[in-house]
């Protein structure tokens, strides 16, 4: 009797433990630079075969990529206009990434999530590793966690949160499979999201998703993320949220807060759109095309914003 009683207790905390151990799958893209440094772009909504002057953006992302000698690419998704990939044999990958960002600086790996677009096809399709053997810069997964010395970056699937993709989806028919019960989905990506972070010793902590927390854009604020996600971002003390879904650059933030960026300018933009927000906290809004780098020490972290020109639109760092 006193054995089984010691093996119910083993059984018992070896559950508890399982499941309080995050599910995220962790990557580590190794630091190069003799000085712990990383540089890297961020760019949203690109997919369309180099139209509405997707592949500018692309020659002048790698123009500024030789200059910065990067280290890698995220994309904060919307990959594949109008919706998504029809599968892994789908010629508009190589239409849309493989013969657009051909620049050598742009040959380095790329790290994607899902946008709301990519969910109206074949999601499975996108996170196939049979894209990756076709073009071995794509990596994309709904939710990861990536470590890079000094700065872990979390990303999340944004999309399964917002209400009105189930409730009123119009005329799109969205690739749920792997995702119901939603509520459960949900769920278990905050409670492995919170434990990734608590568990975390990063310097900085970025977060990377596809929609809005704060946003000045046509989408507006994804209410469903500033009640479920924000809370968390801002428990862990987080430094960075973005995002794409809004065709524009921009930057929302306060002094001691989390800083909002979004890049969402990788072809399509959308002119004279823009809400009413505090302008104390509205540091950029540009309604034009355009990317983002971030160079990344120990100390700091500097942010710059390019248009399709490569101009520099807007910068700030942020200081540890």
């Amino acid at each position: 009797m006193k054995m089984f009683s010691v093996r119910l207790i083993f059984l018992i905390l070896c559950i508890f433990f399982n499941g309080s151990l995050s599910k995220l799958e962790r990557l580590e893209h190794p630091v190069t630079k003799s000085d712990g440094s990383l540089n890297i772009l961020v760019v949203g909504d690109w997919g369309r075969q180099g139209g509405f002057n997707q592949s500018l953006v692309a020659h002048q992302m790698g123009i500024v990529g030789e200059q910065l000698d990067i280290d890698y690419v995220i994309s904060v998704g919307d990959n594949f206009y109008d919706d998504g990939l029809k599968g892994d044999t789908d010629p508009a990958f190589e239409a849309s990434f493989s013969h657009i960002y051909t620049h050598p600086s742009l040959e380095k790996q790329w790290y994607s999530v899902l946008g709301n677009h990519d969910y109206r096809g074949n999601v499975s399709a996108q996170l196939s590793h049979v894209l990756t053997q076709k073009d071995w810069r794509w990596f994309c997964r709904r939710s990861f966690v990536l470590c890079s010395g000094m700065v872990e970056l979390f990303f999340v699937d944004t999309n399964p949160f917002v209400e009105q993709y189930f409730t009123d989806p119009e005329d799109h028919t969205y690739d749920w499979s792997n995702v119901l019960p939603r509520d459960r989905y949900i769920s278990n990506l905050l409670h492995d999201l919170d434990l990734a972070m608590k568990k975390s010793r990063a310097t900085w902590k970025f977060v990377v998703g596809h929609h809005g927390i704060k946003t000045a854009g046509e989408h507006g604020v994804t209410q469903e993320l500033v009640d479920q996600l924000l809370p968390i971002l801002e428990e862990n003390k987080v430094d960075v949220y973005m995002n794409g879904h809004d065709h524009c650059l921009q930057h929302i933030g306060s002094d001691g807060g989390i800083q909002f960026l979004t890049s969402g300018g990788g072809s399509k933009a959308w002119r004279g759109v823009i809400l009413p927000w505090d302008p104390k906290e509205l540091k950029l809004y540009y309604e034009g095309q355009g990317f983002m780098s971030l160079h990344i020490t120990h100390s700091q972290a500097k942010f710059i914003y390019y248009d399709i020109s490569g101009n520099v639109l807007h910068q700030f760092t942020l200081s540890k």
